[in-house]
């Protein structure tokens, strides 16, 4: 299970803050413009089976019944946070703010690349 403590606390791990990414650093088009971002976070629905009573609270916008699960990787393609769990019906934003009042860390100076699901804060850069 990707969220076993086992496998997530070896293989799971945010990025170092102290070093620009090789993807950023090495590409004229993106450095020096993103040389603090240290990745992408973004939220996915993976479909669920859930009591009859528990149906409204899992079902998304698209009409599925489904669980939220909000994820980070960084440029390399390596997942460095992942946070499933949240009832479908749960935006992207809602969960994201749990995850940084609860157990996402994401060091000041440095942030991650998100879409509109998401609220401009501290931490996350998202487009306009």
């Amino acid at each position: 299970m990707v969220v076993s403590p086992t496998f997530y606390n070896r293989y799971v791990k945010l990025p170092s803050t102290d070093q620009t990414p090789p993807e950023i650093r090495d590409d004229p088009k993106l450095y020096p413009f993103f040389k603090d971002c240290r990745g992408a976070i973004d939220g996915t629905h993976i479909e669920a089976f859930v009591p009859d009573e528990a149906m409204a609270r899992y079902r998304n916008r698209k009409g599925y019944l489904s669980q939220n699960v909000l994820a980070a990787c960084t440029f390399d393609m390596r997942f460095c946070y992942v946070l499933p769990g949240w009832k479908g019906s749960a935006a992207d934003g809602r969960v994201y703010d749990d995850a940084r009042r609860h157990s996402l860390a994401i060091p000041p100076e440095t942030y991650f690349l998100a879409d509109a699901g998401f609220t401009t804060c501290a931490g996350l850069i998202i487009p306009t």
